[in-house]
């Protein structure tokens, strides 16, 4: 679930899979064309630390990637983050298609730290299942930090409305920090138009979407409304002009 330069006016490459050819954002190329360094270049490999998990502790930090399409942003991410400092840190990354999970498998250069399944996020109690049996394995119930980077585009399209919004809550549910990158409403309007160009059926809720223009912005005021976190940086935006958030699940009151 992740999208290819092609999404974007700005962005076009002429020999670029056509965003048509992957309505769900599962494009077998993506990361030749959006490299991890794009995200990452933004991400101090500090982050960790700055956000509370101290090298001092001994408790293993779990990350979640949404989306990881084939893991190469998954490997580059632990890399980074191990790069500041040594820790006792796993991943975990899921996508839908089961073919890049499998690539995403075989290139896989720390499968001890690592790991890739298939999953849809959209399919609640199974994803939830398989989740919460992941995260049992190391006594937690929640993740330290979830990174959903261009997965919400795809989710909006493809099941509406309500589905983009379940998705916010229940990336909430699962993490204590959830790491965000919204594509905005004109890479909406570019898969849609490709789309059609390619003589396929539009996407089934694209001319029905009420939640449109400002995407981050729509998404931000949900997570705080509703969800229970708050927003507690912003580190810019990618080269593809997208906001990269950092929500964080708010301290309940006494």
């Amino acid at each position: 679930m992740a999208t290819v330069v092609a999404e974007s006016d700005v962005n076009d490459e002429p020999n670029v899979t056509d965003p048509g050819a992957a309505p769900y954002g599962n494009f077998i190329n993506y990361y030749t064309f959006n490299p991890p360094e794009n995200r990452l270049c933004l991400i101090p490999n500090t982050l960790l630390n700055d956000i509370g998990y101290s090298t001092k502790s001994h408790e293993t930090i779990l990350v979640l990637d949404v989306g990881c399409n084939s893991g190469d942003l998954t490997v580059a991410l632990y890399k980074h983050l191990q790069s500041a400092a040594e820790r006792n840190l796993r991943l975990l990354g899921f996508d839908l298609d089961e073919d890049l999970i499998r690539r995403a498998e075989l290139s896989n250069p720390f499968p001890e730290n690592i790991s890739f399944i298939p999953l849809d996020i959209t399919h609640n109690v199974l994803s939830r299942t398989q989740l919460e049996r992941y995260l049992a394995g190391f006594g937690r119930s929640r993740f330290h930090l979830c990174a959903c980077l261009a997965v919400t585009m795809w989710v909006h399209l493809n099941h509406g409305d309500t589905a983009l919004l379940e998705l916010l809550g229940r990336l909430a549910s699962l993490c204590d920090h959830l790491l965000l990158e919204a594509q905005p409403w004109k890479c909406y309007r570019s898969a849609a138009r490709r789309l059609r160009k390619l003589g396929r059926r539009d996407f089934d809720h694209f001319k029905t979407l009420e939640i449109r223009g400002d995407i981050a912005r729509h998404i931000t005021k949900h997570l705080e409304d509703r969800c229970g976190m708050e927003l507690v940086s912003s580190f810019g935006n990618t080269t593809w002009d997208r906001k990269l958030l950092l929500f964080r699940t708010c301290e309940k009151k006494q």
